[in-house]
């Protein structure tokens, strides 16, 4: 995988992140959290439906199979648990496919049929396939992205829950730098060149990263290290002050725990990032659309950051918090 090559080696990060997640997690889709940090390919995870096969293979599930992926982080797995036992309460047949990788390859597995939904975020899928596109409104970015996406898909109802990527930095080079939750990222245009800055490969060509903080906000970094999409590594990185800054997840708690600073993203280069359905229209019956629009209405923020907890701090099997959180709202 891409991003397994990409990971600087000698840090001794992988290592011990991968052990210590694996030995305190006793379920097989809670272990694929944990390795979602070095894009492992956990196949077989969660549900008794979970397909056994490389998640990375480009055949179509059979019949009326709904092929559920996610991206390789803790979040986009938890959600895709979600969507996928929503569909099965309404007696759809499911396929998961956790731990995929980037936007970068799930959006061609999506266009070619061998997934049929995916958890993205609206902003950020926009940014992808139009880097320069302006986001005024949820309405408009949701609007933008349908024009923008290959024929063969589709985007759902926007959910309020947001989760955008933010630059943070950790306790140490806040306090050098006196830096506080209502600091900006034009605050560190000075001081940059004395920070690395880390997060996913990715990270470091998209706009939405370091090509959008140089040209929005004139940000120079002194070096980028290639982690991982604002999991495990990132953080360990960040709390260890192997990197200064990092591309991290607003909904993440291991900002309130680790006591990182979130700056400020006045000129909104990172946009919206609602959490929306991605489908590939033909693999999707209108029950399935209604049931996946239906998570939506539910899940916002707070709700999201929660779930979060639960499984990134306290280890519990993403599956689990996916079908009790369901329950409780009604939706299974």
């Amino acid at each position: 995988m891409k991003v397994i090559q990409s990971l600087s080696p000698g840090t001794g990060i992988v290592t011990s992140t991968v052990k210590s997640s694996w030995s305190s997690m006793r379920h097989p889709r809670a272990a694929a959290v944990a390795l979602a940090a070095v894009a492992a390919l956990i196949a077989g995870c969660g549900s008794d439906s979970a397909d056994e096969s490389n998640p990375l293979t480009e055949d179509k599930a059979d019949g009326d199979t709904v092929v559920v992926g996610s991206n390789n982080f803790a979040e986009s797995i938890l959600l895709a648990d979600i969507y996928g036992e929503a569909l099965k309460a309404k007696g759809i047949k499911v396929e998961y496919k956790p731990n995929i990788g980037s936007r970068e390859t799930t959006y061609g597995l999506l266009k070619n049929g061998s997934i049929t939904v995916l958890p993205e975020y609206n902003g950020s899928l926009l940014a992808y396939l139009d880097p320069k596109a302006e986001q005024a409104s949820i309405e408009a970015v949701s609007a933008a992205v349908k024009s923008k996406l290959d024929s063969k898909l589709t985007l759902l109802d926007p959910s309020p829950a947001e989760d955008k990527d933010s630059v943070s930095v950790n306790a140490e080079t806040a306090k050098k730098y006196n830096l506080t939750a209502s600091s900006t990222l034009e605050d560190i245009k000075d001081v940059a060149p004395e920070m690395v800055i880390g997060g996913s490969p990715e990270f470091q060509t998209r706009q939405q990263g370091l090509l959008g903080l140089k040209d929005v906000y004139g940000l120079e970094f002194k070096s980028f290290k290639a982690l991982d999409a604002g999991g495990p590594l990132t953080t360990a990185a960040l709390k260890k002050n192997t990197v200064q800054a990092a591309d991290i997840f607003t909904t993440d708690p291991n900002i309130t725990k680790e006591k990182f600073v979130v700056l400020q993203d006045p000129k909104n280069l990172f946009g919206f990032a609602n959490v929306t359905p991605l489908v590939y229209k033909s693999g999707l019956s209108q029950e399935g659309v209604a049931a996946l629009n239906a998570v939506s209405a539910k899940l916002d923020t707070k709700t999201l950051l929660e779930l979060d907890s639960q499984v990134q701090l306290e280890n519990k099997d993403p599956l689990d918090v996916a079908k009790t959180w369901l329950k409780t709202a009604g939706l299974s």
